[in-house]
């Protein structure tokens, strides 16, 4: 079944970002695909070291002990790919602009298997910063010849509190939108 994955960047079991990337899998399962949610908790991803290890052993980093390369090979298998990220200090999460940064740097360095995935940005915060978190990760996907979903407004959110993002009805219904029409993106280009 054509797969959809969906990189959880928050620390939080059971979050704000969590609670939207569930939401995005179950819009994109409705409209039959599969999704995987792979939440980075508990995981340590580094930042490229620039040794260019992924163009001499293409499909591969050579930083091979944080699970980056595991999740690359899913990413690989898969024909969509969206990341989401709380909002810090304005900006998305380090740990996800480190995984995102060396999944370029292996897709570049090999077979652009990235090129042509279907997929965008997903940010949400307390207050703020959610506009200039998603211009942030967008420059993944523009740089990476990947085709971006939108939706009925930009894909964010707002909580702060645990589930707080319940109640940002507007958000979660331009979440699950964004989910619908990466399926959709995905299914118009496999027929």
């Amino acid at each position: 079944m054509t797969k959809v994955i969906i990189l959880n960047s928050s620390p939080r079991a059971n979050g704000n970002t969590e609670i939207l990337c569930r939401e995005c899998a179950d819009a994109i399962e409705k409209s039959g695909l599969e999704a995987e949610i792979i939440s980075f908790r508990g995981k340590n991803i580094r930042s490229c070291i620039a040794c260019n290890s992924c163009k001499k052993n293409p499909g591969k980093c050579a930083i091979d002990d944080d699970g980056l390369n595991e999740i690359i090979e899913k990413i690989k298998e898969a024909k969509g790919l969206i990341v989401a990220s709380p909002v810090y200090f304005g900006t998305a999460r380090g740990d996800l602009m480190s995984a995102i940064q060396r999944i370029s740097m292996v897709s570049y360095g090999g077979d652009r298997f990235l090129s042509k995935m279907a997929g965008g940005p997903i940010a949400v915060g307390r207050r703020g910063g959610h506009t200039s978190t998603i211009q942030e990760l967008l420059m993944f996907y523009f740089i990476n010849d990947m085709i971006v979903a939108g939706s009925d407004y930009w894909n964010i959110a707002f909580g702060k509190a645990r589930e707080e993002v319940t109640e940002d009805e507007e958000g979660i219904k331009t979440i699950r939108k964004f989910g619908e029409n990466v399926a959709m993106i995905i299914n118009s280009l496999s027929h």
